[in-house]
């Protein structure tokens, strides 16, 4: 058993997964898309009498996921737990996916089935046209499950009447494996880990004391004298503005909110909480960037503020526009109660998250980055973008691309950062054509802050 602990902070959930440490790689690449939670990772072995969940563990966890529905019983006779606890029920795609490969491998005729739920499976093989597949299923004479009767049972069945194993437990997939026995291990896709880690996020006390927070977010259209340079009359510029007036309005009326017109093109509506996050998918989809770009040919810049207090969200609301003013526009981000930030929110990138303090607060960090001559807040963003990518060695084109700037501007910065002894040169990138190699640069401090 081993444990994972990432830490939290105020404006998070904190979320405690428990299961096979096979699982982890899906539950983490399926939290990419849930910005509010923070997970710690407590890994068991299918095959223990008793979970053990150390009380270190459950200490200021909000919710609970357990990856494998067995070990979600048997916690539950165990303990008697004061937060929400959620298995991931294996009932939709996944169970599709498993009896597909079946299907497709050995023929739907005959399975052995453990700790999936045989109303689901016979429901699929219906849709499948597969009725006449006959089922046999390991009845548990005890309240612990053992992993070796289950194990004999699949087995038995297979040597004596070809049946193919279907089981909910890794380590019975392992200990089939290793007899030669052909099987399916029956695990979460991602649409299922989605379905359960929702689940999870609605039932914390913390989210439902956020629903009702009030959420201001600002609208500021870009560059819009350049877009109505293209008409000759004031009429068609007005009726460009009563578009963008009521394509905002319109998105807003899905808000449940109210919009108002601060002068200088821009809007301001106001929201809940609750209602924006529902709206958005978590924080992951943002129509109106896109529909005003196909509809207008305009674009939009978008700041949305958190807070405690009305005053605060507005304050966060500005600071999430420069944010969002500062990558060029066409992208939403958001600032939260902690002041960190979150983004960019669209349509064309919904899970690929930046995340980082709008300050940098390590102070030795922040004197290389002033001696570097660069803002704390490009140099965090600039850690935040280079370290999504998990990449740290790049040539001058590579980091220009990724941080969309112009090369010139990506040599300037690395000189600087090479000044300051935040970056060395570790090799040379032979090109095709003639010309110089391209030197490669380690970005050293970004490398460092992640190894915290």
């Amino acid at each position: 058993m081993s444990i994972e602990n990432n830490g939290r902070n105020e404006s998070e959930v904190l979320i405690g997964i428990i299961g096979p440490k096979e699982l982890d790689q899906l539950t983490k690449e399926t939290l990419k898309s849930f910005p509010n939670f923070k997970a710690s990772y407590f890994n068991v072995d299918s095959a223990c009498t008793s979970p053990n969940i150390p009380e270190d563990f459950l200490k200021d966890i909000d919710v609970l996921l357990f990856t494998e529905y067995h070990l979600y019983n048997m916690a539950k006779q165990e303990y008697e737990f004061n937060i929400p606890v959620h298995p991931v029920t294996l009932l939709g795609t996944a169970l599709y996916r498993s009896l597909f490969s079946v299907k497709n491998t050995f023929n739907l005729v005959l399975l052995s089935i453990d700790t999936v739920e045989v109303k689901y499976v016979e429901q699929i093989l219906v849709e499948l046209e597969e009725e006449t597949c006959e089922l046999i299923v390991y009845q548990n004479q005890s309240s612990i499950l053992s992993i070796n009767d289950i194990v004999k049972f699949h087995a038995k069945n297979y040597h004596e009447r070809g049946a193919i194993p279907l089981t909910g437990i890794q380590k019975v997939s392992s200990q089939l494996k290793e007899l030669n026995i052909p099987h399916e291990w029956v695990t979460p896709t991602k649409q299922d880990m989605i379905v359960s880690l929702e689940r999870a996020l609605l039932a914390t006390d913390i989210r439902k004391n956020k629903e009702a927070q009030i959420v201001f977010g600002l609208i500021n259209v870009d560059n819009l004298d350049r877009g109505i340079e293209k008409f000759t009359s004031e009429h068609d510029v007005q009726l460009l503005k009563l578009s963008i007036h009521q394509m905002l309005l319109d998105y807003t009326k899905l808000l449940d909110g109210h919009l108002t017109i601060l002068g200088g093109e821009e809007y301001l509506f106001i929201t809940t909480r609750g209602i924006f996050e529902r709206e958005t998918r978590g924080y992951k989809f943002i129509p109106l960037l896109q529909d005003t770009k196909n509809k207008l040919g305009i674009s939009l810049c978008i700041g949305i503020g958190f807070g405690r207090t009305a005053a605060e969200a507005g304050t966060h609301a500005r600071l999430a526009l420069r944010q969002s003013k500062e990558v060029g526009g066409d992208v939403c981000y958001i600032v939260r109660e902690d002041r960190s930030v979150l983004g960019p929110v669209d349509i064309t990138s919904h899970t690929q998250y930046e995340r980082y303090e709008l300050a940098i607060t390590d102070a030795e960090l922040l004197d290389q980055a002033q001696a570097a001559g660069m803002s704390a807040t490009y140099m965090t963003r600039l850690m935040a973008r280079v370290a999504r990518y998990r990449k740290y060695d790049y040539t001058a084109r590579e980091l220009a691309s990724t941080l969309k700037i112009t090369v010139r501007s990506a040599n300037r910065i690395l000189l600087k950062l090479m000044d300051a002894k935040m970056v060395e040169i570790v090799g040379e990138e032979k090109v095709t054509h003639k010309g110089r190699p391209r030197r490669i640069y380690r970005l050293n401090f970004v490398m460092d802050e992640n190894s915290l």
